[in-house]
C-alpha cells in the first residue's frame, strides 16, 4: 500500500522534528515546511494525502495559508493550533480546514486523524456503489465527483463525506453525532460547531437560495436531511 504523503507545515523544529519522527515511524511519509509562503507551491509539487498545518506561522499565517491552498486544492488540511477558544476553531474550518487538533497534541491521536482524513482522501471508506441520485443531485461513489443537475460541485473531503452519508440515507434524519462520527470519524471531543459550518458550505455548493435550503434541510431539534429539493 503507498504510504500516506504528510505535508506538515510547523516552524518549531523540535516539534516537527518529534512529530515527524514519530509519523515516519508508522509509516506515514512526511515532509516539513517552516514557513507558510510556498505551502501552496508544495501541494502541487508533492500532492500529499494530507496538510498538517500550523496556524501561528511567521510571515504568512497559518490562516491565509489555508484560504490559498484551498482555493486551488481539496486536500484534506487539519489545522494545528495552541489557540483554544471556539472562535478561532470556527474561523479556521470557515477557512476551509476539515479538522483541527490542539497543542499539545497527543501523537497517537494526532496520527489517528491523519489516517482517518487520509482514508477519506483515498476513497477506502466508500461502500460498494457506483452512483447515488436524488432529485437533481448526483453522487458518484467511485470517482468521488458530485454535481447538482449536471454541473459539477467542487467538495472538500469532509464535505464529499457528509454529502454521499446524507445521500446515501436520503429522507432519513442524521443528528449531529452521527455526522461528527462519519466527517472526523468520532464524536469524542469533537468541535460540534464544525458539522453547521460544514453544512453551511455545502449548502453554498448546492442549494440555488443557501438560506432557503431545499436539498440539504435542518430538522430542528433532530438534526439533518437530504431531499431531493422538491417542493
Amino acid at each position: 500500500m503507498t504510504p500516506i504523503r504528510v505535508l506538515y507545515v510547523e516552524d518549531d523544529e523540535r516539534l516537527a522534528r518529534l512529530t515527524s519522527e514519530y509519523l515516519g515511524s508508522h509509516g506515514l511519509e512526511v515532509h516539513v515546511l517552516p514557513r507558510g509562503e510556498l505551502a501552496v507551491a508544495d501541494v502541487q509539487r508533492i500532492q500529499p494525502d494530507v496538510v498538517l498545518l500550523d496556524l501561528m506561522l511567521p510571515g504568512v499565517d497559518g490562516m491565509e495559508v489555508c484560504r490559498q491552498i484551498r482555493r486551488r486544492h481539496d486536500v484534506p488540511i487539519i489545522m494545528v493550533t495552541a489557540r483554544i477558544e471556539p472562535a478561532d476553531r470556527v474561523q479556521g474550518l470557515e477557512d476551509g480546514a476539515d479538522d483541527y487538533v490542539t497543542k499539545p497534541f497527543q501523537s497517537r491521536e494526532l496520527l489517528a486523524r491523519i489516517r482517518a482524513q487520509a482514508r477519506r482522501a483515498r476513497g477506502d471508506l466508500a461502500p460498494r456503489q457506483d452512483k447515488i441520485v436524488v432529485g437533481g443531485l448526483t453522487v458518484d461513489l467511485g470517482s468521488r465527483e458530485v454535481t447538482i443537475r449536471g454541473a459539477p460541485v467542487a467538495l472538500t473531503t469532509n464535505e464529499f463525506a457528509l454529502v454521499s452519508s446524507l445521500a446515501q440515507r436520503a429522507g432519513r434524519v442524521l443528528n449531529r453525532e452521527q455526522l461528527l462520527q462519519i466527517v472526523h470519524g468520532t464524536a469524542d471531543d469533537a468541535f460540534d460547531r464544525s458539522i453547521d459550518i460544514i453544512i453551511s458550505r455545502v449548502r453554498a455548493k448546492l442549494e440555488d437560495d443557501p438560506k432557503n435550503p431545499r436539498i440539504l434541510k435542518t430538522i430542528r431539534g433532530a438534526g439533518y436531511m437530504l431531499t431531493s429539493g422538491d417542493p
